[in-house]
């Protein structure tokens, strides 16, 4: 049997576009920007947490009402643990600590016409499991 790895771009040439993503991501949560966030997400986009599911209106809505972390001299301690990209989809795992939560988020991004976008949410907060 012959060996028939693939040996093309696994995606490289895209890290930054998608870094440029999460840039906006972390601005977007911390000082509110609920336009910038839009801007990220495509429109059919879910955000799922255990027992808790919202459409993207219905995040966005709520980062629209809820105090602004910047404005509350809140830190800008948001991390990048890690990205994988495989041609045109990608997959990041971010910490976001916000207000009294530490939450870990996994986005899914697909890039489509040309543009990235995060298709999925998934996020847990690790403060729930700490007294």
């Amino acid at each position: 049997m012959e060996n028939t790895a693939y040996t093309g771009d696994f995606g490289s040439k895209e890290f930054d576009s998608v870094m440029t993503l999460v840039r906006d991501y972390f601005d977007g949560l911390h000082y509110g920007e609920v336009s910038k966030l839009r801007a990220i997400f495509h429109t059919d986009a879910f955000l799922k947490a255990p027992g808790l599911r919202r459409s993207l209106d219905q995040w966005l809505d709520a980062v629209a009402s809820r105090p602004v972390p910047d404005q509350q001299g809140r830190p800008y301690d948001f991390k990048l643990i890690s990205i994988e990209i495989i041609k045109d989809q990608a997959i990041v795992k971010l910490e976001c600590p916000l207000f009294d939560h530490f939450y870990v988020d996994f986005l899914s991004l697909l890039k489509e016409n040309g543009r990235w976008l995060v298709v999925n949410k998934m996020y847990s907060d690790l403060q729930e499991d700490f007294p």
